[in-house]
């Protein structure tokens, strides 16, 4: 017999963890054998498929990401509404808003007599609701003890790296009024 026969033959030979003979197993061992030789050897073919199906999920995720942007600009800026009179908030005082959906909770901060400034409430590290601190001029999300600065929304300390949305504002007549959603990426 060839040495390159010998070799497959003992590849192909199934052995018991304990390198106990077959008839000295348990029953279950029999329904359930263990390949030892060829535990690990991996198929190129089953290598090759692996790597066909991961660049494809990678590649199907970052289509998903341009055609969102794509759909978010195609959608144009989001109505006016109305957020509150300007007379119901104190200087130094906030409120919570939705806009531009139900479920989008955003903050307005009024810092000075005719100085307003609007974010979104959901923090940019893990979405966690960020609260105004107008004494210490910060947004403060306790869940991972981030802040961003109250004026420009930028993060300042702990592990958020982008700013927070900013709610463009509007005031006519006593009103105040969230008029677009700014995105930025610093």
């Amino acid at each position: 017999m060839s040495d390159a026969t010998q070799s497959r033959d003992l590849e192909a030979i199934t052995t018991a963890p304990d390198r106990r003979p077959a008839d000295l197993q348990p029953a279950w061992r029999q329904d359930f054998p263990i390949d030892w030789p060829l535990d690990q050897y991996v198929e190129r073919r089953d290598f090759v498929k692996f790597l066909v199906l991961t660049s494809g999920a990678l590649a199907v995720g970052q289509v998903a990401i341009v055609a969102q942007n794509w759909l978010r600009r195609r959608q144009g800026r989001p109505e006016m509404r109305r957020v509150a009179a300007l007379a119901d908030i104190p200087v130094g005082g906030s409120l919570l808003f939705r806009y531009p959906g139900e479920h989008d909770t955003n903050v307005l901060v009024r810092l000075g007599p005719e100085e307003l400034v609007a974010y979104s409430q959901k923090c940019t590290h893990l979405s966690c609701a960020v609260i105004p601190e107008p004494d210490k001029n910060v947004l403060h999300c306790p869940c991972h003890e981030g802040f961003f600065d109250l004026r420009s929304g930028a993060p300042i300390a702990g592990p958020p790296r982008r700013p927070l949305p900013r709610i463009t504002l509007e005031v006519r007549g006593g009103e105040v009024f969230a008029t677009g959603v700014e995105y930025r990426t610093s």
